[in-house]
């Protein structure tokens, strides 16, 4: 509402929310903190995990940041651009999102404090800007270079990014699988190497145990035989892929076809029949043995291929298609008439087997596949979630650290140093940007001070032996959180990719940098308690409500 000649000027709808200044700033903070502290707890080997209850009783239990902030009912502005934080996370990496997550909250919560200190919010967002660039070369100078050929580090890669997940029990050789499974799927760029997660192909199934779990060198369909009348096993065989149905089109315009003898009707019939035959016939004559098919297969058209001994699939998903082309190195098909041997793929053995009471249709022994499946197992619904979620980080982690090349030591060791250079650097900047530098630099502790606090270790204690021990050019020191103590991380195989550091660190200091530039939240919608909460803007008393 603005004044003009003693008249109130209307310039939002009624019941609009407006929270401006301070007040602004304090609720946005107090949210994105809020998001940031929910999550805290489950960092690290020890961190603990959350149950999520939906309306309908549905329930997820996970200690993975991105699942655990996608699943919370967040309705707050603020809170979701952390929520993003997460999600981007996620996509560029596929690991680390709990580490970026509270991170930014971290760097919030320090700007709150010279916010208090009447620093301008633009000097603090460019003291930001500045430390998450000098960020960005400092961890490029404290990584190691790692080759597509170096297994061991590879392995300690996807343990680390298992540990303290439900897979923990069986990590070992789940990060076997998942690094096969990435250096299958990798393909040369010039000199260095793309891993593209699409490629690998996680089906989960639950029964058996988590050390069930297994590497197809194929693909894995979600999907039984059309006709039980075809062969369940085929070894040697040679597969087509067709995204055309196996039936007999509709026509394109509205037809009427009068028929006033019995004859007739029959020769129609026989007529459909003659094409469906010719169709088998052209798949048959290909050499096909497989054919996977992304639409319908008509009736008729069924027992027909079961005379051919051609085992069939029907609705394949576009997506797993293109995998199996890549598997096998079948061409995917439009129109039967062209289907030609050069089309079809190979797969050493194609079968149907029963898992956990389902059919599914297993691709196996494919040459040089460039598109695997991982079979995960485990004893409940909740557990094979989890071990899929744990998969998912460790075939990150080991993509990025192949892509980018290069590593770090973990435990908190990165942040440490990272911390120390940071206020160094502070020292030739000056100025107020100077204390936003320092700021930020604390923020990045709060990874091992997270790590320290799950372990049962005095926080300050373990940071200033850490501190001691960089100053003393002991850069790969971290927390031993299974032992509570100080140790050297490298040598204790706990490593992860510096992709994870480099990403969470850009992700948590824009967002954050965009919080705080915010002085004004003005929200039109005010219906059922959707948009802004009451109050101006700041968090639902329920906290942020899980589902």
């Amino acid at each position: 509402m603005a004044q003009y000649g003693g008249q109130p000027i209307f310039i939002l709808p009624e019941g609009a929310l407006r929270t401006s200044g301070k007040d602004a700033q304090r609720n946005n903070i107090a949210a994105a903190k809020a998001v940031a502290e929910s999550v805290r707890t489950t960092l690290g080997p020890r961190g603990m995990d959350k149950m999520m209850v939906d309306d309908l009783g549905d329930i997820v239990i996970t200690n993975d940041g991105a699942t655990i902030v996608e699943e919370m009912n967040i309705e707050h502005p603020a809170a979701k651009m952390i929520v993003e934080v997460a999600k981007t996370q996620d996509d560029e990496v596929g690991d680390g999102t709990t580490s970026a997550v509270v991170l930014a909250g971290s760097l919030l919560n320090n700007a709150e404090d010279l916010l208090d200190k009447n620093v301008h919010p633009t000097i603090i967002a460019r003291g930001y800007r500045m430390a998450a660039a000098k960020a960005d070369d400092i961890l490029n100078d404290i990584g190691k270079r790692v080759t597509i050929d170096d297994d061991d580090q590879l392995t300690r890669i996807a343990t680390t990014a298992m540990t303290g997940k439900g897979a923990e029990s069986s990590k070992e050789q789940l990060a076997e699988l998942a690094v096969n499974a990435i250096k299958q799927v990798s393909e040369k760029k010039g000199d260095s190497y793309e891993a593209d997660l699409d490629n690998v192909k996680v089906e989960k199934k639950q029964g058996g145990s988590v050390a069930d779990s297994e590497l197809i060198q194929g693909i894995i369909i979600d999907k039984e035989r059309v006709h039980s009348g075809m062969p369940k096993s085929l070894n040697n065989a040679n597969i087509a892929l067709l995204d055309s149905a196996v039936e007999i089109k509709e026509t394109e315009t509205d037809a009427k076809i009068q028929i006033t003898d019995p004859s007739q009707l029959e020769s129609f019939v026989a007529q459909e029949e003659k094409q469906i035959k010719a169709m088998v016939d052209s798949i048959a004559d290909s050499g096909a043995t497989v054919l996977f098919c992304q639409k319908g297969i008509d009736d008729l058209a069924q027992h027909f291929l079961a005379k051919k001994g051609i085992l069939a699939v029907r609705r394949v998903k576009k997506s797993d298609m293109s995998k199996l082309s890549k598997a096998t190195g079948a061409k995917i098909v439009t129109n039967i008439k062209e289907l030609e041997d050069s089309d079809l793929g190979y797969a050493a053995l194609v079968e149907e087997k029963k898992i956990s009471g389902d059919e599914m249709i297993f691709v196996s022994g494919c040459k040089n596949p460039k598109a695997v499946s991982i079979l995960v197992r485990g004893g409940t619904e909740h557990v094979v979630d989890e071990v899929e979620r744990a998969m998912h980080d460790a075939l990150g982690g080991v993509a990025a650290a192949i892509e980018n090349g290069k590593i770090v030591a973990g435990g908190g060791s990165p942040e440490i140093e990272l911390a120390r250079k940071l206020r160094e650097y502070a020292e030739t900047v000056g100025g107020r940007e100077q204390l936003a530098i320092n700021a930020f630099s604390d923020a990045v502790e709060v990874i091992p001070r997270t790590l320290a606090e799950s372990a049962g270790m005095d926080a300050i204690d373990m940071l200033v032996e850490l501190r001691a021990k960089h100053e003393a050019g002991e850069t790969d020191m971290g927390i031993m959180v299974m032992e509570a103590k100080v140790g050297d991380m490298w040598k204790a195989g706990v490593v992860e990719p510096l992709l994870i550091k480099t990403q969470a660190v850009k992700s948590a200091s824009e967002a954050t940098e965009m919080i705080l530039r915010i002085d004004d939240v003005i929200s039109t919608t005010n219906k059922g308690g959707s948009g802004m909460p009451p109050g101006g803007g700041g968090m639902p008393p329920e906290g942020m409500g899980m589902m």
